[in-house]
């Protein structure tokens, strides 16, 4: 197994782990009641994704309060909060929390901005067992440089990034070079996701076993998922790269199973 790929809990509790790539930083952050965290986002934009609790943010570009209203994220659309670069932050828990910080080495400088769980649009995508539910939180047509964020639900069972897609080569508006990370939760914890990172020419070929609370990353190449039998699977998206885009190309040797979709699975949206 190639543990470059993937990523135990512990190595991204920090700011400082970058994984290597040239534009994206991931930490989660868990804090009891009253607990703060305080940071810069220096070089970066940064997106504040609640996963849980309640929580209130001062910044040096302005002060919310009270972000967040799930209780984990298999319990509604989330909250999240924008935060352009060169903006020092202090977030306070008003509930135990736990959240992500998804940062983007960014040039440009975008307005802050709070994303209530209404803005969050849902898309039900894909057929079949390789349905599944994505929120959109910071999409392409969302104001910021680099940066683009979702979380996916994949059903117990299901497939999910499927057909396997990739998305390395700067060919717009085909495809666009993005760095993406995936970081999971599995709604019952013992279980556990299969992650697929290849290359066409197998220079990278590496199938992962994917626990609650760790990362996969993905520099290049396709990345399918699968959810193991009886546990629904939550991962978060990062991305950031040559476009403010999402476009992908299929890989041609699976891309037909789109055309076999009939029907979406009914388990759908399960939150």
């Amino acid at each position: 197994m190639n543990t470059r790929l993937l990523v135990k809990p512990g190595r991204f509790t920090g700011r400082t782990e970058n994984f290597g790539y040239e534009y994206l930083s991931f930490e989660n952050v868990r804090l009891g009641v009253e607990e703060d965290h305080e940071a810069a986002t220096t070089g970066c934009e940064l997106a504040i994704v609640v996963f849980g609790g309640r929580l209130s943010v001062d910044s040096s570009r302005g002060a919310w309060r009270n972000i967040g209203e799930r209780a984990h994220v298999f319990d509604g659309r989330p909250y999240a909060l924008y935060l352009p670069r060169d903006t020092s932050f202090r977030i306070r828990a008003e509930t135990p929390c736990d959240m992500a910080l998804c940062y983007a080495e960014a040039e440009e400088v975008h307005a802050p901005r709070l994303i209530a769980p209404g803005e969050v649009r849902v898309e039900i995508r894909g057929g079949g067992n390789a349905t599944r539910q994505i929120h959109h939180i910071v999409p392409p047509e969302f104001p910021a440089h680099r940066l683009l964020v979702v979380e996916v639900y994949t059903p117990a069972g299901n497939w999910s990034s499927y057909p396997p897609h990739k998305h390395d080569v700067d060919n717009p508006p085909h495809e666009v070079d993005l760095e993406e990370i995936y970081y999971y939760r599995i709604r019952r914890p013992e279980g556990y996701a299969i992650q697929k990172v290849y290359t066409a020419d197998r220079r990278i070929d590496e199938t992962l076993t994917v626990r609650d609370g760790e990362l996969v990353l993905v520099p290049e190449g396709y990345h399918p998922v699968v959810a193991a039998h009886g546990y629904d699977v939550y991962y978060l998206n990062a991305l950031a790269g040559s476009a403010r885009s999402m476009a992908a190309s299929d890989d041609p040797d699976y891309a037909w199973v789109r055309g076999e979709w009939r029907e979406k699975d009914p388990r759908l949206p399960i939150v």
